[in-house]
């Protein structure tokens, strides 16, 4: 069978000097095409799904996206691009063509999301039910190739049934969100937002919004800060949030007492500007990737007051399971942080030449592939 799939392309050339480098040492100068390939026998324990949405994640981007100086990738989540070019994407939803031998609990016909973490299931941490830290871990659209394409092969454990759940369009659009839902759903987990927690968020992206949206609807917070330098991600984050900042407005009369900061622009010196006004207890979160160092100056107010830092990524241990009856029920509005539907994979692969466009006028990217 033939498909039509969007890859980046890029040259290996590890940085000298550097000792573990990460992809953004590694991979230069990327470009992006659309492709058509030819899919092989179906691997036992994979599905053939023909896609209907998929989202454009930051780190998909980034992935594509150059550092001007340097001409490396921006993106600093593990990656592997090998030379026939790696299939982007992670986030989104399809119908089932045909299941491998191994498969038992699909079946042709059926609408399916997907998790992005291929795990082992063997290590000492999957042993432990930490499946987001899987020590053998590979990340869809990263390591393995994605689901940027007209019909895709996709390991069998990543899929979710939403078949139930799908009664119209924004159906499939919020199905295909659930992913980056997923990641600020677990990172309101690791910092215990409750009742009566001031919840402070830098970045007002997919995650960040999602991250405000579940802190208010969700764990109880009594008030969400967003802190977005974009005009059209300020206005855009009112609606789930009680306070939108510049980071300039912010830094310069920063809310006291913050019980929880989440992390999701990428800009670490954030999280030391504010690390004075967190409170007793306070938790931070870290969950976007720039490859930077964080530096901290307050030592002595972190020990004091017992303030936690926790790196938070992944969005399985049943966050797919929890999201998908919450939206069941009407408790989160998935489909509504979706600005843009793009239609298909040239029309994908052009727009993503153009990183400004997709940050500063879009929060949620979606294109339709059926």
């Amino acid at each position: 069978m033939e498909t039509e799939v969007v890859v980046v392309h890029a040259e290996r050339a590890p940085m000298e000097g550097v000792t573990n480098p990460g992809p953004h040492q590694i991979y230069k100068n990327p470009q992006v095409s659309v492709e058509k390939r030819i899919l092989q026998k179906l691997d036992p324990d994979e599905i053939r799904v023909q896609m209907l949405y998929a989202g454009i994640c930051g780190t998909d981007v980034h992935l594509a996206e150059r550092i001007p100086e340097t001409g490396y990738i921006r993106s600093s989540a593990p990656a592997e691009i090998p030379s026939e070019g790696r299939v982007i994407g992670h986030e989104g939803v399809g119908r089932i063509l045909e299941t491998g031998a191994n498969v038992r609990h699909l079946h042709a016909g059926a609408i399916v999301t997907f998790e992005s973490i291929i795990v082992c299931h063997y290590c000492d941490v999957c042993r432990k039910g930490h499946f987001n830290q899987c020590r053998n871990a590979k990340l869809l659209g990263l390591e393995k190739d994605g689901i940027f394409g007209t019909t895709v092969d996709i390991v069998a454990m990543l899929a979710h049934d939403v078949t139930d759940l799908v009664k119209n369009d924004q159906d499939l659009q919020s199905a295909a969100c659930v992913e980056p839902a997923g990641v600020a759903y677990v990172a309101c987990q690791n910092t215990q937002v409750k009742g009566g927690d001031s919840v402070v968020i830098f970045g007002a992206g997919p995650i960040g919004l999602y991250a405000a949206m579940f802190s208010k609807l969700i764990f109880g917070a009594s008030s969400v800060h967003i802190v977005e330098p974009l005009p059209f991600r300020q206005q855009f984050a009112r609606q789930w949030c009680d306070y939108v900042y510049t980071p300039e407005e912010f830094f310069t009369a920063p809310p006291p007492g913050v019980d929880v900061v989440i992390e999701a622009s990428g800009f670490l010196d954030n999280v030391n500007k504010v690390f004075r006004q967190i409170n007793a207890n306070g938790r931070i979160a870290f969950l976007a990737r720039s490859g930077m160092p964080l530096t901290l100056d307050a030592m002595d107010h972190m020990i004091t007051n017992a303030i936690q830092i926790i790196g938070s990524r992944g969005h399985l241990c049943g966050a797919f399971t929890d999201i998908l009856r919450l939206y069941k029920e009407g408790k989160v509005p998935l489909g509504e942080i979706v600005t843009t539907v793009l239609n298909g994979p040239a029309e994908l692969a052009n727009f993503m030449q153009h990183p400004d466009k997709i940050f500063s006028e879009n929060c949620k990217v979606l294109v339709r592939f059926d």
